[in-house]
């Protein structure tokens, strides 16, 4: 319930130029969210909000036959939702973090939208997977004759 929160309010603040902080706190209220999930949403919304143009570029990298403006904005949404998770929050493991942006792309997204974050996702974490795996130390070992 925290990631739908937290979609709707990146979604009203995306389209509305509300303050992501009065939107969150309506919400949270609304659907009456536990302490801990009203956290992890308002991690997601600040996380997203503070590292937008970080994410924008990610998503203009692996989308690049489709421009950020011209992506539907519950789409860029949840992209955002979910490259934040996968890259930068470093707390949700970046295979769930995809289910759940496709989940909530088959939810409120248009009939190819599961598809469309699913690709552009699944590039993402692949990339992301062989830039850490270039940061991995190798053991540097010398052949004795």
């Amino acid at each position: 319930m925290a990631r739908i929160v937290a979609l709707q309010v990146l979604h009203e603040v995306d389209a509305g130029n509300h303050s992501p902080d009065l939107v969150l706190a309506r919400r949270v209220q609304e659907e009456s969210l536990s302490r801990p999930a009203a956290d992890f949403a308002l991690s997601l919304v600040d996380g997203v909000v503070e590292n937008r143009e970080e994410i924008e570029r990610t998503v203009a990298r692996f989308a690049p036959d489709w421009p950020v403006g011209q992506i539907g904005a519950v789409e860029r949404s949840i992209l955002s939702l979910a490259i934040f998770e996968m890259t930068l929050a470093g707390q949700t493991p970046p295979k769930v973090a995809i289910n759940e942006a496709v989940e909530l792309a088959k939810a409120f997204g248009s009939d190819s939208s599961p598809r469309f974050v699913n690709g552009v996702l699944g590039s993402v974490l692949e990339a992301h997977t062989l830039a850490r795996s270039d940061k991995i130390p190798t053991s540097n070992t010398t052949e004795v004759a």
